[in-house]
């Protein structure tokens, strides 16, 4: 590595050589930088929120491809760029293949590239599913943060689907200062909802933990419902599992039946992104032929423009944002970069000159 370049790493900005180094980031090094802090990665993520909901962002549609000799599988590019002191564009390159979960791998894997936002060339490349899984947990607990205001805050949670994701959100809820009382599981593998119980009980969660053979008694008996599953199409339809009028994380999108909605408060991240792809909402969208059951954006929240009845279901849905995965992403680049550890790829860009 030359002295321009060195130098260009340390000052996190292009040298007079050119595009600054190329860097690879593994999911070792990812997890280190993010363990333990979730109170600033909520920070964090909510300080983008705001950034992007107040237009300095760029974050087109997320482009999805699919495979019609695998229909529950997809690959989802998410491109993204955000201002402000961050000043970063990139792409989440993020697959997700269910069936891979009874191989005994994990269903999710991701990359995450980071372009300089002043001559557009790759400067790193993160392993990303525990970075797309912190933004995520990281949104959720400022969720129920925020839609618990003005209202006794939830006591008794309830998780349908147990993996990765959900075991983040309880981490971030954890982390930011939330305990229940009780802590109620169901997933359709019953292995998988015994190993996130194991992961319950050695995180030190306290108040009774109780395995659902399925999600109706679990929604009854949760004042805070968090849907975490892979789910296709809707699969809970009854709405009056809902009558007490719980808080519900709709993370996983596609778990709730229209008719749920519509006859709940329903707060979104980002509405033109979440009303697309056949989520319920966009499934509500279709069946009313309108956006007026949505009450806003969980910014309208934050921003005092929206204030949530206590006097019916709150449905959460987030997309999931890629300017999320980059300020996490850019928060770890940097923090390795600090520490002096980032490897390095030697001439990863060849032809640097122009005319050779």
């Amino acid at each position: 590595m030359t002295a321009a370049d060195t130098a260009a790493l340390e000052s996190g900005q292009p040298g007079p050589a050119g595009p600054r180094p190329f860097g690879v980031i593994g999911g070792r090094q990812v997890e280190r930088v993010l363990r333990g802090r979730q109170k600033q990665i909520v920070d964090l993520v909510e300080a983008t929120y705001r950034r992007h909901s107040a237009g300095d962002s760029v974050n087109p549609p997320s482009y999805f491809l699919r495979f019609p000799d695998r229909p529950s599988a997809r690959i989802i590019a998410l491109p993204a760029s955000i201002g402000g002191p961050l000043r970063v564009d990139g792409l989440k390159w993020i697959s997700s293949f269910p069936e891979n979960v009874a191989a005994g791998l994990p269903r999710a894997s991701a990359v995450l590239i980071l372009n300089d936002h002043e001559n557009g060339y790759p400067f790193a490349c993160l392993e990303s599913s525990i970075i797309s899984a912190t933004r995520t947990a990281a949104l959720a607990a400022s969720a129920a943060d925020w839609l618990s205001r003005g209202r006794c805050r939830p006591v008794r949670a309830g998780f349908v689907g147990t993996g990765l994701i959900a075991r983040y959100i309880h981490t971030f809820l954890a982390g930011t200062g939330w305990s229940f009382d009780e802590i109620g599981v169901h997933d359709l593998s019953a292995a998988s909802a015994a190993g996130f119980r194991g992961y319950l009980e050695q995180s030190g969660a306290t108040g009774r933990i109780t395995v659902h053979d399925g999600p109706e008694q679990l929604i009854r008996s949760s004042d805070l419902v968090i849907f975490a599953t892979v789910a296709g199409e809707p699969h809970v339809t009854d709405l009056s599992w809902f009558e007490h009028n719980p808080l519900v994380l709709h993370v996983s999108l596609r778990d709730l039946a229209p008719e749920i909605l519509l006859a709940s408060t329903n707060i979104v991240d980002d509405v033109e992104h979440c009303l697309k792809a056949s989520t319920s909402p966009h499934l509500a969208e279709q069946l009313t032929g309108s956006r007026d059951f949505l009450a806003g954006t969980l910014y309208d929240v934050m921003a005092g423009r929206v204030t949530v009845p206590g006097d019916r279901p709150t449905v959460f849905s987030p997309f999931g944002l890629g300017v999320l995965d980059l300020a996490v992403g850019k928060y770890v680049y940097d923090e390795v970069t600090r520490s002096g550890d980032l490897h390095v790829i030697d001439d990863f860009f060849h032809e640097r000159r122009r005319y050779g």
